[in-house]
Order: C-alpha cells, then structure tokens, then sequence
C-alpha cells in the first residue's frame, strides 16, 4: 500500500464527498476504489470489512474506518483542523452538524421523485437562506475574522465552503444577502489547497446525474 488513505465509495459525491474536501483541504492525497456492482458491496460485509454494513470506508493509519462523523473528527484532529481545545472543538462540531443538516437534504434531492423536485428545491433554499446561513454571516460578522472558529482554518470552515457551492448550483444567487459569506467564499477559493481542489481533473465530483443514482440504487438496492 502506498501510504496515501484509501476511499472506498460511488463515483460520486454522497456521503463521501465531504471526506475528499477535508482530506483536499489538509493538502493530502488519497486513492479510491469505486463500486459499481451489488456483489462488491456485498464482498465488502462478507468479508467483514464493513463494520455496520455501510460505507463509506476510509482505510487511514492502519484502520478501516466507516461512518461519515468519526472519519472526518479523525481527519480534522490529524490535520490540526479542529481547534486548539474543547470549546473551540465544541464550536466546530456545532457548526459542522448544522451544515450537515443542510447538506442531508441536498445529498437526498436527487432521489426526490420528479413531482417533489421543485417543492424539495424550494425547502434546500428556504432553510439555506432563513436557518442556516444567516448563522454563519452573523459569526463572521460579530467575530470580524477571516474563519469560523479562533481564527484559524478549521473543519468547520471546509464543511461551509462545501455548503455554500453545493446550495449556488442549485441556487445561482443564494449568497446575494450574505456579504460576509461572499467574502468568505472568495478567500476560501483562493486558499491553495482548496483552489486545487476546485480545479478540472481534482477528485471533487460532480453533481449527481441519472447515472450516479442509478448505480446507488443498483448497488445498494435490498
């Protein structure tokens, strides 16, 4: 084995995607090993690789480590992402499971059956626009630094920037009322690691196509 972490998921965003942003953003490389077929997911818990049947699987430091939560806490405290102390931690975790509650119902939106889609649209941008951005502008705001937490680039921060570009695909003008969060962006865009990441040819995927659900239907199908 190479060394580099070892991601095994869809060729596709999912539950995966924010895993390769916080790896990107810390400035490391990793492989991956896509699934195609039931039979390779079925392998995967056969052979007991699985811990809850679920992936992803993240293969880091001698473990195989599954569940979205515990692999990204383990990455962000590795990569010195996650605050200088329990309170700063404490912050970055609140922060962090807000975003992913926005973000569940963006990664759900492609198996919205077509006469949900634009009343499941509507909720991604109500919620993005009166719950959970206006927390973050306020942060910035108030704190008049550059990140979320302690002024220093955090998970939090990746998990955000995550957010915010997933929510502009599908809402071009979503950040019009959020200056801070516009300036945010831009600084987040231009830190080198993440600048690559958002460069053709990274391993940021892109968005959920008829392709990408019916192989999550296929592979995970009961």
């Amino acid at each position: 084995m190479s060394g580099k972490p070892r991601l095994t998921y869809l060729n596709g965003r999912g539950r995966m995607e924010p895993i390769r942003w916080l790896l990107a953003a810390a400035g490391v490389e990793f492989e991956e090993v896509y699934l195609e077929t039931k039979e390779q997911y079925d392998k995967l818990i056969k052979d007991g690789v699985l811990l809850f049947q679920q992936v992803p699987l993240v293969e880091i430091d001698g473990m195989k480590m599954v569940q979205t939560r515990a692999i990204m806490s383990y990455i962000a405290g590795k990569y010195n992402l996650y605050g200088k102390d329990l309170k700063e931690r404490a912050l970055i975790d609140m922060y962090v499971e807000g975003i992913a509650d926005l973000m569940q119902m963006i990664l759900m939106f492609p198996f919205s059956p077509p006469d949900a889609k634009e009343k499941n649209l509507d909720s991604i941008k109500e919620r993005a626009i009166n719950r959970y951005f206006p927390v973050f502008e306020k942060v910035l705001k108030q704190h008049g630094q550059d990140f979320l937490v302690g002024n220093k680039f955090s998970w939090a921060d990746v998990q955000l920037m995550e957010a915010i570009l997933a929510v502009e695909e599908k809402v071009p003008a979503v950040l019009s009322g959020f200056p801070q969060l516009q300036v945010f962006k831009t600084k987040m865009s231009n830190m080198p690691t993440i600048k690559k990441f958002l460069q053709p040819g990274s391993p940021r995927k892109p968005p959920p196509d008829a392709h990408y659900v019916e192989t999550v239907l296929k592979v995970f199908k009961k």
